[in-house]
């Protein structure tokens, strides 16, 4: 069940930041990511390959938790060219090996949701979810808070993954 906190002073915030908002550019929040003019570590993109790129997840499970993307909105693997479905797999092992040299984790997770129904929150291009976990990094706060803590800044990640991620 989720719990409600009334807080109706932030309304003022809400609306001036709403309407002040950029507007969004044309196609998937991915590609929006691949043709921003920012630099990598503002975008949080840890490496750009001919098919595919990995970028930091904006909202982490934990801290390193990663997607490894195809450049083309794909929605379903089977629609992937062959040089994409390659390089995408080669993302991900190498982010997990980026992971392992970046955080040492006791294992990681590796996986897509494909589709709405499957918790894909940006169902028409699929990615796939790289993150480090450690025994006991369930605890409490997500059990009876709903909430995780992240003991270091995007910012971090980036420049912890981006220093082990190989080949630049």
């Amino acid at each position: 069940m989720i719990e409600r906190l009334w807080a109706p002073w932030r309304s003022h915030y809400v609306a001036s930041v709403s309407d002040t908002r950029p507007e969004q550019p044309e196609g998937t929040l991915f590609e929006g990511l691949l043709a921003a003019p920012e630099p990598d570590e503002a975008t949080g993109i840890l490496w750009r390959g001919r098919t595919c790129f990995a970028v930091l997840n904006a909202y982490p499970y934990g801290s390193g938790h990663l997607l490894v993307v195809p450049n083309r909105p794909v929605a379903d693997l089977a629609d992937l060219t062959d040089a994409e479905s390659e390089e995408l797999w080669a993302g991900v092992r190498a982010a997990v090996a980026a992971i392992g040299r970046a955080y040492r984790p006791d294992g990681i997770n590796v996986g897509l949701n494909l589709g709405a129904a499957a918790g894909a929150g940006v169902p028409d291009h699929l990615h796939v979810h790289c993150l480090p976990r450690w025994r006991g990094d369930t605890n409490f706060m997500t059990a009876v808070a709903e909430t995780r803590v992240l003991p270091e800044s995007l910012a971090e990640s980036w420049s912890k993954l981006s220093r082990a991620w190989e080949p630049r």
